[in-house]
This record gives C-alpha cells, structure tokens and sequence, in this order.
C-alpha cells in the first residue's frame, strides 16, 4: 500500500507541471521565443543531469559486483530507453513547438492535440525514472535513499513549472480557451504519477533487473533531450541564452542530488 509521503513525492512532478499550466489562467500575453528558448535550455539541462546522477551512477554502482562488467547493465538499458522513445516518437501523433511538420503516424487529430501530446511524450521517461527510484528506494537498494528519491522528484517538478507553461501559452494563443489550454498542460503531466505508480506496485518483481531500468529511464530521458528540448533551445538567433540556462538547469538538478542523497 502506497503511505501519504511516498504519494505526496511520487505526485510533486505532477504539481509542477500543473502550477506551470496554471500561467494561463493570469498571464495576457504569450511567451516571447527567448523566453521559451530559455525555459526549454533548462528543462534540457535539469533531465541531463538527473540521468546522469539520478539514473546511471546508481545503475552501475549497483552493477558493482560485476567488476569492469559493471557498465552492462547501464548500456544496456540505456539503450532500451533509446530504443523505447524512439517507438513512441515513430508511432505517436504529435506536433513539437515551432514546428508545422506533425511526427509520428498519419493522424487527423487537431493541431492543440497533437502539441499536448508531443509534452506527454516526453513527459513518460520523466515518470518512468521517478517510478524506478521509488522503487529501488521501497525494495530496499542501498544506492536508493528516500532523499535521493526527493531530489529527483524535486528536480524534475521544477524543470515541469516552466514545461507546463510552455504548453499551456502556446495552446492559449492557437486560439484555445485559457480553461482548456490549462487543463491541456495538466493532462500532458498526469501521465507522470500515473507511471510512476504502476511501477512502485511491481516494485519487489522489478528488484533483480533495477539497474537495466534505471538506465533505461535516463535513455529515454536523453532521447527527449537530444531530439526535441536541444534543438528547440538552440534554434535561431540568442542560441546562447539556452546554454546558460541549460548549465543552470543541470547545476541545480546536480547539487540537489548531492546535497539532498
């Protein structure tokens, strides 16, 4: 059974997101391209650095038994995680910011659809990696500590606040009502709790193959990263300001998880 703090840490993503959405409800004017370049550089730089300290070292520190094999799981489930997003991204409906080209299988669906459903997308690693840390956490891991749970959970709720107005302004200014392009934003986050849950029920079956799914996590977070939040911030002219805020976003990610593990 799921106790009051572990709900409350596996849903703190699921409030940043919501929180971030909710900018539509008191903001008049869109996010200017800067602003939105900035806000997708650190959402990049915070899910680097969590699948870096968050996913990876902990995958092969729990691979240590294995010797100078340890880096096997950790490569082979990132490559898993790779593989996954790159099913996702070939099969799913979606339309990125920016961009008048829709991915994914031929579809029908109205373009506000397809733009919440590209942040769903990448929303699903993100989940996936607070599931699996929980989950070590619970199984009792000795890599996985409830403060290095919350530091992910923290860390990916903050990259989320500026993810959800991202979504939410844009959709408001395609000529969806603020009511509606703010529930959109929270409908693109709620696939997060809703992952991360249904990991933490199979989390003692989940035990024996931990390090391949932490790693998958971070694959699939590098996906996103790669794809879609890098080019985005770098697009263009300013192509500067995404890296600073990049570098911010992944200091910030990096110094929770240290300080709070």
């Amino acid at each position: 059974m799921l106790n009051i703090q572990l709900l409350s840490g596996l849903l703190i993503p699921f409030l940043g997101t919501s929180l971030g959405a909710g900018c539509v409800l008191f903001m008049k004017s869109s996010l200017s391209r800067n602003v939105q370049r900035a806000l997708t550089g650190f959402a990049a730089g915070v899910m680097t650095a969590a699948s870096i300290w968050s996913l990876i070292i902990p995958a092969m520190d729990m691979s240590g038994n294995m010797g100078k094999l340890a880096f096997v799981p950790a490569v082979t489930g990132f490559w898993c995680g790779i593989f996954f997003l790159l099913l996702l991204d070939s099969l799913i409906p979606h339309l990125h910011m920016n961009s008048d080209k829709a991915e994914g299988l031929p579809s029908k669906l109205k373009r506000t659809t397809m733009m919440v459903l590209a942040v769903t997308l990448h929303n699903i690693p993100e989940g996936m990696a607070v599931g699996i840390v929980y989950a070590g956490f619970l199984t009792g891991s000795a890599d996985m500590t409830a403060g290095g749970a919350l530091a992910l959970a923290l860390g990916i709720a903050i990259q989320n606040f500026p993810e959800g107005a991202v979504i939410s302004m844009p959709l408001h200014a395609e000529g969806t009502s603020k009511g509606r392009a703010f529930a959109g934003g929270v409908l693109s986050g709620s696939v997060e709790p809703v992952g991360a849950i249904l990991t933490i029920l199979f989390a003692s079956q989940l035990l024996p193959i931990m390090p391949y799914l932490l790693s998958l996590a971070a694959g699939a977070m590098i996906y996103v990263v790669v794809e879609e939040l890098i080019p985005e911030m770098s697009e263009g002219e300013h192509s500067n300001i995404g890296v600073l805020i990049f570098s911010v976003g992944f200091t910030l990610m990096m110094t929770l998880d240290i300080t709070l593990a």
